[in-house]
C-alpha cells in the first residue's frame, strides 16, 4: 500500500482504462527502455527505481530515478549523466524503431534548461566561469520575475552554440552506450511489453546479465545515425 501510494504521488494516477494501440505501446516500451538502460549504465546518474509503460498523468510511460542521498549541489559529471538519460528516449526511437515521436518533448525541455543553466549560471562551459543575464528574483515565491540581458548578440550566439554542444555531447554519448548494449535494451523493452512495469532489480539483472527475461524480443528495425538534428 505504501509503494502504491508513493508511486501515485510521484508519478501520477494510473490510467489503465486508456486504450493504447500495440504500436503505441511498443514505441513507449523502447522509449522508456532507453531511459532505463542509460541510467543503469552511467555511474553518475541517479539509480533507477521503477520503469512503467502504464499511462500516468499526461505521460504514456515513466522512468523513475531516486537519488541515494539528498543533493544540494550538482557536479558537472552528474549533470551530463542526467542529460544523457534525457536524450535516451529519442536515441532509442531512432535506433530501434527508425522513427521519431513527440514523446521526447518534455525530455528536450528539461535538457535544454539544464544545458542553458550550465552555460549561463554555473560556468560549466567553454565560455568560462561567467554568468550571463541579470535576474530579479521573487524569493518568497521561489521563482524568477524578470531576466535582463547584459551581453551582446555575439555572446548570445556563442551561448546558443555552447548549449547545443553540451546537448549533442550527451546525445552522442548515449548513442554510443546504446549501440554497445543493443541486446540489453531489446530485452528490457520486451519485458516491459510483457509486465508493463519493472523494478530496479529486474532492470539491473538484465544489465548485469544475471538472468534472461522470458519474453521474446520484438522485432526492431536498425537505422542510420541521426547526426546533429
Amino acid at each position: 500500500d505504501m509503494e502504491y501510494a508513493k508511486d501515485k504521488v510521484l508519478m501520477g494516477v494510473e490510467r489503465k482504462s486508456m486504450i493504447i494501440s500495440d504500436e503505441e505501446k511498443r514505441n513507449t516500451a523502447y522509449h522508456e527502455a532507453g531511459h532505463a538502460l542509460t541510467a543503469a549504465l552511467i555511474p553518475e546518474a541517479d539509480p533507477i527505481h521503477k520503469v512503467t509503460i502504464i499511462p500516468r498523468g499526461l505521460a504514456l510511460g515513466l522512468t523513475q530515478q531516486l537519488p541515494l542521498d539528498d543533493r544540494y549541489t550538482y557536479t558537472k559529471d552528474y549533470l551530463f549523466a542526467q542529460l544523457s538519460v534525457l536524450m535516451a528516449g529519442r536515441v532509442a526511437e531512432i535506433m530501434f524503431l527508425n522513427k521519431t515521436t513527440t514523446g521526447s518533448a518534455n525530455d528536450f525541455e528539461k535538457a535544454t534548461e539544464i544545458a542553458r543553466k550550465m552555460v549561463c549560471q554555473w560556468g560549466m562551459s567553454e565560455l568560462g566561469p561567467l554568468t550571463f543575464g541579470e535576474r530579479d528574483d521573487l524569493i518568497f515565491l521561489g521563482r524568477d520575475l524578470t531576466a535582463h540581458k547584459n551581453f551582446s548578440e555575439k555572446t548570445s550566439e556563442r551561448i546558443d552554440d555552447e548549449v547545443k554542444k553540451i546537448i549533442m555531447r550527451s546525445y552522442n554519448r548515449t548513442q554510443e552506450l546504446m549501440e554497445a548494449n543493443r541486446d540489453k535494451l531489446v530485452k528490457i523493452a520486451a519485458l516491459l511489453l510483457e509486465k508493463e512495469a519493472l523494478s530496479s532489480d529486474e532492470i539491473n539483472a538484465i544489465v548485469d546479465g544475471t538472468k534472461k527475461p522470458e519474453a521474446a524480443a520484438p522485432a526492431a528495425a536498425p537505422a542510420e545515425g541521426p547526426g546533429e538534428s
